[in-house]
């Protein structure tokens, strides 16, 4: 075979750092973007923020805080003018030895604002991590038990699930138990069981529905109006009161209907799971990447100047590549002088793919903004992808874990996607809609004659909108409301 030289054209793609990096910051969230500049700060010394547009702010924090020099100097020179009462005593050689300085002087706390105080109040309950197997062991060190009790003690309080029930029969405790302690009964764990249901939460350490019920009821004052009714009734007709038959139970308890209304009012202001009063889960904060407003009659899309700081190229360090003579030092000032135009360039790709997708979604929502969920029309990923001229990856990627504060809330972008449902006319309904339809349905609905999915659907039909039995149920299961025959209740 002979061998020859040629040349060919081609055309492919590559995925250049630069690309990479556009890519990875489009797709974080307002806080791991935080975290990813912070990182670039302290790592690249040609960065800084760029301070400039918060001039105004900044004097006036500065005359704001000379004007805090100045009060703070003349509340010194009157702290300094005046005189403690005892100013001119002086102190014993000798005090008695079961004495205390309180005792003797008067102790003064430091002057604290109710401001500072329910801020203070507001970041300990904020950071409370307490969960629900840590809130039952700390009763139990405050209990008195035996050394035999306390091991069982903890053994139950380990088989309690997140919800305050007991995660396995009572019967399987003592078999664990027994391996390791041969003399325990099995009515010992039950007495120590009965200990720990009168721990908080209220119906904490039951093993079902019912119990836990109970246990709620018995912890309210004997005088309590209802009270013996209502225990009455969860512990012999439960299954009643679970189905729903009010006809019935009011027969079996000989009571009028509005006595039976009071009584299940009273049952469902206790919590069918107690456990979830206590959680560990910290709280997740959400700031939004954009800002809608109306002006004028016109909806305004801008970015969030908190959620896109303004970076630039320190001018000083930039400088210094032409003065530096040194290979060594002139090529590591210009490797991070190109990385750092590199991020920069990146962020102001993502703020304008980020505010250009926000007023494409706006311009189709306007509906939505001014009317409601149920003026929501039918929006998927390839149409603000044909509009923006962009792939329908890089939307995903815009539109998620992005927020959208709005007159009507905070939003993320991808609550606006949704599909859609054919009318009678021809035209498109937004699932979205539909859900607000059927909530609005259901709440208008009467109480004793709930609204079944099929119904749901016929009034649907009625207005245009071609929707099936099982597509109606399960948006209904997507908005966490119970079937009809749950929902019934006395009128």
């Amino acid at each position: 075979m002979k061998q020859a030289l040629q040349l060919r054209l081609g055309q492919h793609l590559t995925m250049t750092p630069q690309l990479q990096q556009a890519i990875r910051l489009l797709q974080l969230s307002t806080l791991e973007l935080h975290t990813e500049i912070q990182d670039a700060l302290d790592s690249n010394l040609m960065l800084e923020l760029d301070e400039e547009h918060n001039n105004t702010s900044a004097d006036k924090n500065d005359a704001e805080s000379l004007t805090g020099i100045d009060n703070d100097k003349a509340a010194s020179t009157e702290v300094a003018e005046i005189k403690s009462p005892d100013e001119d005593s002086s102190i014993p050689d000798e005090l008695p030895v079961d004495s205390n300085w309180d005792d003797i002087y008067e102790s003064i706390s430091p002057p604290s604002s109710a401001g500072n105080a329910a801020e203070h109040d507001f970041e300990i309950s904020g950071n409370s991590s307490e969960s629900l197997q840590d809130h039952l062991h700390w009763q139990m060190e405050l209990t008195p038990f035996s050394a035999t009790d306390l091991a069982i003690a903890e053994v139950i309080i380990d088989s309690i699930n997140d919800d305050g029930y007991l995660g396995a029969p009572i019967e399987d405790i003592h078999q664990a138990l027994v391996n390791d302690h041969e003399e325990i009964e099995l009515d010992e764990v039950e007495a120590v069981l009965h200990r720990i249901q009168n721990f908080d939460p209220a119906g904490v350490g039951a093993q079902d529905l019912r119990e836990s019920l109970i246990l709620q009821l018995k912890q309210f004052p004997l005088e309590s109006e209802w009270l013996e009714p209502a225990i009455q009734l969860v512990n012999d007709h439960f299954e009643l009161l679970a189905n729903r038959d009010y006809a019935l139970l009011a027969r079996r308890m000989k009571i009028s209907e509005e006595g039976l209304k009071k009584i299940i009012h009273l049952i469902q202001s206790l919590n069918p799971r107690p456990g979830s009063q206590i959680t560990a889960s910290q709280p997740e904060y959400i700031v939004p990447d954009v800002i809608v407003t109306k002006v004028k009659g016109k909806w305004q899309v801008e970015l969030n100047s908190d959620a896109a700081p303004r970076l630039r190229v320190n001018p000083h360090y930039a400088s210094l590549i032409k003065k530096v003579n040194d290979s060594k030092d002139n090529t590591y000032l210009k490797n991070h002088l190109q990385e750092a135009r590199w991020f920069i360039k990146s962020l102001m790709s993502r703020n304008e793919t980020l505010l250009k997708v926000s007023r494409c979604i706006v311009e189709r929502q306007a509906d939505f903004l001014e009317y409601g969920e149920e003026a929501m029309k039918a929006l998927v990923l390839h149409d603000i992808a044909e509009k923006v001229d962009m792939h329908e990856s890089t939307i995903s990627r815009v539109t998620t874990r992005k927020y959208m504060h709005t007159p009507r809330g905070i939003f993320e972008l991808k609550y606006f996607f949704s599909s859609h449902v054919s009318t009678a006319s021809g035209g498109e309904c937004s699932a979205t809609a539909i859900r607000a339809l059927i909530k609005k349905l259901i709440a208008a609905e009467l109480p004793n004659k709930p609204l079944s999915d099929s119904k749901i659907a016929n009034i649907l039909s009625d207005q245009g909108i071609m929707v099936a039995r099982r597509t109606i149920a399960k948006y209904r299961e997507a908005l966490a409301i119970p079937p009809s025959n749950e929902r019934k209740r006395l009128a």
